[in-house]
């Protein structure tokens, strides 16, 4: 039985030495004319679990080979030998690396699964790490040809992979690697290039690869740059070849406007540039093309502005001396800008000058006078930095953009960002006259401005005035009514005071006189949400007549009574007049009628006590209707409970409400509300020889008592 690509297969005629292991066998190699590229010693377990028992195979007896057929395009075989004491090797498992899947697990762990199913695993384990990597390189090459099947011919395919063997692990130099790898892709080499690429990615070699600069048009371009910040935006025009690099970029635009590399980020076609890419990789190839230059806060790009003077002074003294002076290398970055303070992607220091081995450090200013003379120019800055002496330059630093404005800025004249409120004018400083012209213009600016707001303050004050004046407030502009869905125009609606909503007159009309209860709500409603804003009284006197709002003022006051407890209407027939009165209180005159109601009895008996009024009102209930209905209806209330008779005089009483405490309005006995019975003896009040007897013995005269006094 034999492993093949496909799974495991009974070899005819081949015994079978590994009855133990099911699954398991040995047939002769069947290689033919195979070409073994490479063989390595490794020890087997069968699915990472168990070690692979074989009989007589130990761990140093197993060697992994990897063939190819000379014959056939992609056939490349990985077979699995024992040769244990024998002299001869014995196949155990072949594959064709067509079928199969190879991982690497660890440095010296790999892995071999069957790509069909039952996609069976064989881990190997290397005896070092070196081995290992040179395994996987070969067989991954390998494995990638097989799978592109595509080879000129035999003699080609066996120079190459030999060639890759042999030059992969000889380990030339670096440099003559990097050399190599650069006339292969000038020559249009593919194969060649790829075994020196393979080669340094061996060696872990780091290296910075770009287009020469031969293969650029070497012609300046004018570069339309828009530059902005957080607050302002302005477009310049910078001078630039398509070869530069991002980096240089930022050097050039630090040289002549004065933003620190750490606060520019560029971006053109929509990318965002990175420090080591050329212009020309992004497209700037002719005049006009464009780019946008974003400033970031100092703060935020972690500037400090003694690192900006030392950073200025030593841009303007390499600036000075790079036509005759090497530069420095500059370093690779990994992103559109620095992580941290401690890598700066562009060069800040000047260069060495040339010395004597018998030079001293106290030929040092000796060497700063001959670069001043070697440059043989005018520079201000470069003098002041060079100077032992120097001066402090007078001006705020702006925390955003960095420039140096003069001390009575109030902002910055570049980002216009706000003066630090620390800083203070000095005393001695004067203002040249260009400065005091742009003093006196922002006074003259700030006086207008504040004439200007005066008069539109007094306008706005004026047109709310005339606003409040008006019952209705007409809509400024064109809407919709949310009623009727009608448009609008300016002028033609209503917008309530409370909430703003806008309706027609019509519909707010409807809505007034529809609407049962005291207060108007304002109409609006959607799916979420519901204006809990009421119509104003005015706006409701000027969308109805004079009859329509006195009945909503009456309709009103109907519901109000009836809502109130402790009300009572006027007992004269049509008199609107009601009122709410307080457990005190048993007369009410009412205002419209000018008449006396007497609240105990209900009803309206000028001249009369209430004894006389009931006993009249027996006499007269015989002939007059009237009285008779006035009459049944205290003799319900009697019966009901709400009413009693006094038990002195015996006319009916009424408790409003309140406690359990009346006294009768003609005998003015204290009467017991839950016992119906005098509150006190015959001695009168305090005697409680009779009557109720609430509190003796601190007991309540009935349990229901609710403070009879």
């Amino acid at each position: 039985m034999s492993l093949s690509s496909g799974g495991w297969t009974q070899a005819p005629g081949t015994p079978d030495p590994s009855a133990a292991l099911p699954g398991y066998g040995v047939s002769p190699s069947q290689l033919g004319c195979h070409t073994v590229l490479m063989s390595v010693r490794v020890s087997v377990c069968h699915s990472g679990i168990r070690p692979l028992c074989l009989p007589g195979a130990g761990d140093e007896s197993l060697r992994l080979q990897l063939s190819m057929d000379p014959g056939k395009s992609g056939e490349f075989r990985l077979s699995l030998q024992d040769s244990n004491g024998t002299g001869r090797s014995v196949t155990i498992a072949e594959f064709d690396l067509r079928k199969v899947n190879y991982e690497v697990k660890s440095p010296k762990c790999h892995e071999l699964s069957l790509a069909a199913p039952p996609h069976d695993r064989i881990s190997f384990n290397f005896r070092c790490e070196q081995e290992a990597q040179e395994w996987a390189t070969v067989v991954m090459s390998s494995l990638r040809e097989a799978h592109r099947g595509q080879y000129a011919s035999l003699s080609n395919t066996m120079c190459m992979y030999i060639y890759v063997y042999m030059y992969v692990f000889t380990c030339p130099s670096i440099e003559e690697a990097c050399a190599e790898l650069t006339r292969a892709i000038e020559a249009g080499d593919m194969q060649a290039a790829s075994v020196f690429a393979a080669t340094l990615a061996h060696q872990h070699a780091t290296l910075k690869i770009q287009p020469s600069v031969r293969s650029y048009d070497d012609t300046e371009i004018n570069l339309t740059v828009v530059v902005e910040d957080s607050s302002s935006s302005c477009c310049v025009t910078v001078k630039v070849f398509p070869h530069m690099t991002t980096t240089a970029l930022k050097q050039q635009v630090f040289l002549e406007y004065g933003f620190h590399p750490l606060v520019q980020r560029w971006v053109i076609g929509q990318c965002l540039c990175a420090d080591q890419r050329s212009l020309a990789s992004y497209g700037v190839r002719q005049d006009g093309d464009t780019a946008f230059l974003y400033l970031l806060s100092a703060r935020h790009a972690r500037l400090t502005p003694q690192l900006l003077q030392q950073d200025q002074e030593s841009a303007l003294l390499l600036n000075s001396s790079s036509t005759s002076l090497p530069t420095p290398p500059v370093p690779t970055p990994s992103v559109n800008g620095p992580s941290s303070q401690d890598w700066r992607p562009y060069t800040t220091l000047p260069p060495r000058t040339s010395t004597s081995p018998n030079s001293s450090s106290g030929s040092e200013r000796g060497n700063v006078s001959e670069l001043r003379d070697l440059i043989n120019l005018e520079m201000p800055q470069l003098n002041e930095a060079l100077s032992p002496n120097r001066t402090s330059i007078q001006g705020w630093s702006c925390p955003s953009c960095t420039y140096i404005n003069k001390p009575t800025r109030p902002g910055c004249e570049i980002c216009s960002t706000d003066r630090p409120e620390g800083y203070i004018v000095p005393g001695g400083y004067r203002p040249d006259a260009l400065e005091l012209r742009r003093i006196q213009q922002e006074k003259e600016a700030v006086r207008q401005y504040q004439q200007a707001r005066e008069e539109e303050r007094r306008e706005n004050f004026a047109r709310l005035v005339m606003l409040d004046g008006q019952d209705l407030v007409p809509n400024p502009e064109a809407v919709d009514c949310r009623i009727c869905y009608l448009d609008l125009q300016p002028g033609e609606g209503v917008l309530l005071r409370e909430c703003l909503h806008c309706f027609c007159r019509e519909c707010l009309r409807s809505v007034i006189m529809l609407c049962e209860e005291p207060e108007v709500a304002c109409p609006y409603r959607d799916d979420t949400y519901a204006c809990a804003c009421n119509l104003q009284e005015r706006e409701i006197r000027a969308l109805v007549s004079a009859e329509d709002y006195e009945r909503w003022l009456q309709r009103g006051l109907s519901v109000a009574e009836s809502r109130c407890e402790g009300s009572y209407h006027c007992a004269t027939p049509d008199c609107h007049g009601w009122c709410v009165y307080e457990d005190t209180v048993n007369v009410f005159h009412c205002p419209v009628c000018s008449k006396h109601n007497c609240l105990l009895c209900k009803a309206i008996h000028e001249g009369m006590n209430c004894k006389q009024y009931q006993d009249d009102l027996s006499a007269r209930a015989i002939n007059d209707s009237a009285a008779r209905r006035t009459r049944d209806l205290l003799k319900t209330l009697v019966r009901s409970g709400e009413a009693m008779h006094c038990p002195q005089c015996g006319i009916i009483v009424q408790k409003k409400e309140g406690c359990d405490w009346l006294r009768c309005t003609v005998c003015h006995t204290e009467i017991c509300w839950v016992t119906r019975g005098p509150r006190w003896g015959p001695g009168g009040p305090g005697d409680t020889s009779g009557g109720c007897r609430c509190n003796v013995n601190k007991q309540k005269c009935h349990p229901k008592c609710q403070n009879c006094h």
